[in-house]
């Protein structure tokens, strides 16, 4: 598959990424490493990386400008997508073609062309792996703008190499990046700084959140909180990981309201979580997941489906 790939890319003189809507770095250390990738070892090509910017990246990357006549006769390409709802930017269906490059479960198997690693810790490892069957099959090459994206993508997805998705593969690529010389203290700090005002709502979150005796946690950020905190709902989303350092915790879900519904975001330490995500009309990784709800109310049946696991 990856060979199938690779042919398909070589022949594209016109190349379209996509990636998820609410990106996350592996979202854009996949989508627009590829982009760069592939423009470094076919400087011919036009090869651009679609999609909303997120401003909480700004120091990873940044989107191009796509117009719908770059679509015409273009080869898409879907990174870190599990289902067509999630993906930024609808006018992926104007392609001539459509590879899917993903590791989440392969719930919604769209594409010309399927690429699918559930086992691997990222998508952006995933490039990575991509990059090692070109470099022996066509000579391809990487610099550090590349491996700077790639391994924010991994770091992202791993939680700092903490997750059990983290494999002997995952630490062997991402020693193979830091070959390529970036600055990785300034990566870390555009990665991990942040402003006071979100410490102050991980405060909150701290002194809010319950859990049962079971280790079935929650907290609740109304938009009155964010407001409260001057808090995006994309910034709030960073805290989701803060409960795992809570003894006894098991799994847990984040509630961030924002101005149209209520963003569900599910964790867990061992119980699998995604069917909860499924249910609610998201979805995700077995550990990580995510949905939405319209209603609080809503959000007490997540609690209570939590808890029956």
């Amino acid at each position: 598959m990856k060979r199938q790939i690779i042919d398909t890319i070589e022949e594209a003189s016109k190349i379209i990424i996509h990636r998820h809507v609410r990106p996350d770095p592996d979202a854009y250390g996949s989508q627009i490493g590829l982009k760069e990738l592939i423009s470094f070892n076919y400087p011919q090509k036009k090869v651009l990386a679609t999609g909303n910017h997120e401003n909480t990246l700004d120091f990873l990357a940044h989107p191009d400008n796509v117009t719908d006549d770059d679509f015409k006769d273009a080869l898409v390409i879907i990174t870190d997508t599990a289902n067509t709802e999630r993906i930024d930017d609808e006018r992926y269906k104007l392609g001539k073609a459509i590879i899917k490059i993903d590791h989440h479960p392969n719930d919604d198997a769209y594409g010309d062309l399927l690429w699918v690693d559930t086992n691997s810790s990222s998508t952006s490892e995933m490039i990575c792996e991509l990059f090692d069957e070109a470099k022996d099959y066509k000579g391809w090459k990487m610099n550090a703008d590349i491996a700077r994206l790639l391994f924010a993508g991994i770091v992202g997805d791993t939680g700092r190499f903490m997750f059990q998705s983290t494999t002997l593969q995952t630490m062997t690529y991402a020693g193979e990046l830091l070959s390529y010389g970036f600055d990785r203290t300034e990566l870390f700090n555009g990665m991990y700084e942040v402003n006071r005002n979100l410490l102050h709502l991980k405060g909150y979150v701290y002194e809010n959140f319950s859990m049962d005796e079971n280790g079935v946690g929650f907290v609740k950020l109304t938009a009155e909180i964010l407001q409260k905190y001057n808090v995006a709902e994309s910034e709030a989303s960073l805290l989701v990981g803060s409960l795992a350092d809570v003894r006894g915790m098991r799994c847990w879900v984040f509630f961030i309201e924002d101005t149209k519904e209520i963003r569900v975001r599910l964790r867990s330490k061992g119980p699998i979580i995604n069917v909860i995500a499924k249910k609610y009309g998201g979805g995700g990784h077995p550990l990580a997941s995510g949905a939405s709800v319209k209603t609080w109310e809503e959000a007490d049946q997540v609690i209570e489906d939590l808890k029956k696991l």
